[in-house]
């Protein structure tokens, strides 16, 4: 099995067990943004930094394409980024209107759009980073959509670990918590009016066997 089967293989099996089993440790924050260091092995949207402030860096994406699934509801992103993430994998093996398959990138993106109760469900989507090679013509196939950015700025916070239910939200909230008082929280709240709760990413790098130095990032979307 080639290299890009194998993490494919991988970053499911990651997907569909979870820190939540308690197999894997929990999440862990990882200080100082990093390059994720899975972009070496495969290919990853390219930005550029333009800010680097205390636990958090500004990147700005330039026209990157994703493969998005319909929006899932549920009160768990490690059930809903497992749901999508299996219409996605099962998208780039093949099924897809071209029958085409596609290699494996990174980052798995899960946007979230909290819900303004504990016990209700969020909205979810799963998207995958389309390579450049197929942004030209992208196959098609039902149940999924083409985003194309933009040029998107992004407000990034990383930390360790296996991504949890339990403590993505306040990574998130430190985050937002970083950038408070900024003109990047101001371009954030008026990139977010008019949303109930803020809407942020997280994005999924690693494989499953990597248990030391994994890199996961909260990310808040916003234009300028």
């Amino acid at each position: 099995m080639g290299v890009f089967n194998l993490f494919k293989l991988s970053l499911l099996v990651n997907l569909l067990s979870g820190s939540e089993l308690g197999l894997f440790p929990a999440t862990e924050h990882v200080g100082s943004v990093v390059p994720p260091p899975s972009c070496g092995r495969i290919e990853c949207p390219s930005y550029d930094v333009i800010h680097v402030g205390d636990e958090y860096e500004i990147r700005r994406y330039n026209s990157t394409m994703w493969s998005s699934t319909s929006p899932i509801q549920d009160i768990s992103l490690v059930e809903a980024t497992r749901t999508g993430f299996l219409q996605l994998f099962n998208y780039i093996q093949g099924k897809n209107n071209y029958q085409e398959q596609i290699e494996m990138t990174a980052p798995v993106l899960t946007e979230v759009s909290p819900s303004d109760g504990p016990f209700c469900a969020s909205s979810f989507v799963v998207s995958f980073y389309l390579p450049k090679k197929n942004q030209a013509k992208p196959p098609p196939a039902k149940g999924l959509h083409t985003q194309k950015w933009g040029t998107t700025y992004v407000a990034v916070r990383q930390f360790g670990g296996f991504v949890a239910d339990s403590s993505v939200g306040e990574e998130a909230a430190a985050l937002y918590s970083s950038i408070s008082g900024t003109t990047w929280a101001a371009a954030i709240d008026k990139s977010h009016e008019g949303e109930a709760t803020t809407t942020y990413t997280v994005a999924q790098y690693n494989s499953p066997f990597e248990f030391s130095d994994r890199v996961n990032e909260i990310w808040l979307l916003f234009s300028l």
